[in-house]
């Protein structure tokens, strides 16, 4: 695929760049508020899904440091996997609370341009990757829950004045199994030759892109994700995502995790709400 052909890219959700981008989904959000009263996903506190004092459980973007992405790209979170930021990841993904999208997209649109290496193409649009799903863990939750996330921050990059747009550009082949209670080698194995580019949903060659996800737990999906772009001529610039899982990590000589990487957290069986369940890195 050459530049010449970008007009006529498919599948690429490219978000309006006007105020009116949000209305559909507020006025939704006030039906679905009629009909079932929202309460904070943090706190509890009734009336609103996302209440001001848990949106301080995201905030500016921290490097987080894992072995598997030590030939880079950087990698941020703007949040820990802990505490209100980690309920707020379980309620979305694993408990059907869609109305966090909203806020939790508009956290990662606050962080991207913050990014020190991360920017728009020479056209102005920023492009957005969104690490793939398994195809029965985006049907059991209605949707692919990052690629929804990244749609959202599109929209509050392009009301910012930033245009955006979200590129599916990643695939996940047959044979991925779900990740709970894998260590980070096994993480790594079980993604291995299985994350593949997707043309129809790939920007041009040379498009420098963020890759998106959820929770970076080893590294091991993102690691995946950089490299199938890489092969496809599709450089990235850095990797953003809602909290990092295990500690940020820090980076020892040559670049490695001084502390050994991701520490293996335990995956306590299947229950959501769990100490060191980490469900919510999972595709």
């Amino acid at each position: 695929m050459t530049t010449t052909r970008r007009a006529a890219t498919p599948p690429l959700s490219t978000t309006p760049r006007e105020p009116s981008a949000l209305a559909p989904w507020r006025f939704l959000r006030c039906l679905l508020d009629l009909l079932v009263p929202a309460c904070c996903a943090g706190c509890g506190v009734a009336g609103v899904s996302w209440c001001p004092d848990c949106h301080g459980a995201f905030g500016r973007p921290h490097p987080v440091h894992r072995p598997p992405l030590v030939r880079g790209p950087e990698a941020y979170a703007v949040g820990a996997y802990e505490g209100v930021a980690r309920s707020a990841v379980l309620a979305y993904k694993e408990r059907g609370r869609r109305d966090l999208a909203d806020p939790l997209g508009a956290a990662l649109a606050a962080a991207l341009p913050l990014l020190p290496r991360a920017g728009p193409a020479r056209d102005g649009v920023w492009w957005l990757v969104p690490v793939p799903s398994r195809g029965a863990a985006a049907r059991r939750r209605g949707g692919d829950h990052v690629r929804r996330l990244a749609t959202r921050c599109a929209a509050h990059l392009a009301l910012s004045g930033r245009p955006a747009v979200v590129a599916s550009g990643l695939r996940l082949a047959r044979g991925v199994v779900d990740a709970v209670g894998l260590d980070a080698a096994g993480r790594v194995a079980n993604l291995a030759g299985r994350v593949r580019p997707r043309p129809g949903g790939l920007p041009p060659p040379g498009t420098p892109v963020v890759l998106l996800d959820d929770v970076i737990t080893t590294g091991a999906t993102a690691a995946a994700g950089v490299a199938a772009l890489r092969s496809v001529g599709v450089p990235v610039a850095a990797v953003l995502a809602l909290v990092s899982a295990g500690g940020p990590g820090r980076r020892g000589r040559g670049g490695c995790d001084a502390a050994g990487g991701a520490r293996s957290l335990p995956s306590g069986g299947r229950g959501v709400g769990r100490r060191g369940d980490t469900r919510g890195s999972l595709r």
